[in-house]
């Protein structure tokens, strides 16, 4: 199979994005499986078609995308993306899109084809923690992976979904009170995610209870 995994650039006064740093650390290959590699920049404008791109030329069977969720202390696995650009900060060129629809040719929503439950399973077996979230924001994570699953649907027989990652260490000094995970946790976490999700591609994800009560 080959896996297309995505990071993005720092964004929000941030000098490093441990979604691009991960990418720096994976191999080209896992279990023999190859590794594409996408780094993107923190925008609304353009992002997409470089995402489109890379899927054209590489054919991924799977694609996972990362990003940053500051304040969050686990590894979460996205569960849906919703056709919603809103922004409280401004992404790399100053954008700030205000209640836009991402796609007019989409749909309002589209769920992670990724086995959320199983990888955050696996995590949890290598104490690793790790959670199910059901809201990915409406800024630029949410925005990629609305288009990971409006091209995986689009383009065919592709598994997407979203992964964000807490904080570094290094990024906390400053932030009073904020969790953060280290890098060869989180690198160890995502060569987990790469393979749960190649045993679980065509296959049904586990029936576990992960939701949430508010």
């Amino acid at each position: 199979m080959k896996i297309l995994i995505t990071g993005f650039d720092a964004f929000g006064g941030e000098k490093i994005n441990p979604a691009s740093l991960i990418l720096n650390k994976l191999g080209d290959e896992i279990d023999g499986h190859r590794l594409e590699k996408l780094f993107l920049p923190t925008k609304f404008v353009g992002s997409a078609d470089i995402l489109e791109k890379k899927i054209i030329k590489t054919r991924p069977d799977i694609i996972i995308s990362l990003g940053q969720a500051g304040g969050r202390t686990d590894i979460t696995a996205e569960r849906v993306a919703i056709n919603i650009a809103d922004a409280s900060i401004a992404d790399n060129d100053g954008k700030m899109p205000i209640d836009e629809k991402i796609r007019w040719d989409g749909e309002n929503a589209y769920f992670s084809t990724l086995p959320i439950k199983a990888i955050v399973e696996n995590l949890r077996k290598e104490e690793i923690p790790a959670s199910v979230s059901n809201s990915a924001g409406t800024y630029v994570c949410n925005f990629i992976m609305y288009n990971d699953l409006y091209f995986a649907d689009k383009y065919k027989n592709i598994s997407a979904g979203f992964i964000h990652v807490p904080y570094l260490p290094a990024q906390v000094l400053d932030k009073r009170g904020m969790g953060s995970m280290s890098l060869e946790n989180m690198v160890k976490a995502v060569e987990i995610i790469i393979k749960t999700s190649i045993a679980y591609k065509g296959k049904e994800d586990l029936a576990k209870a992960e939701g949430r009560i508010c």
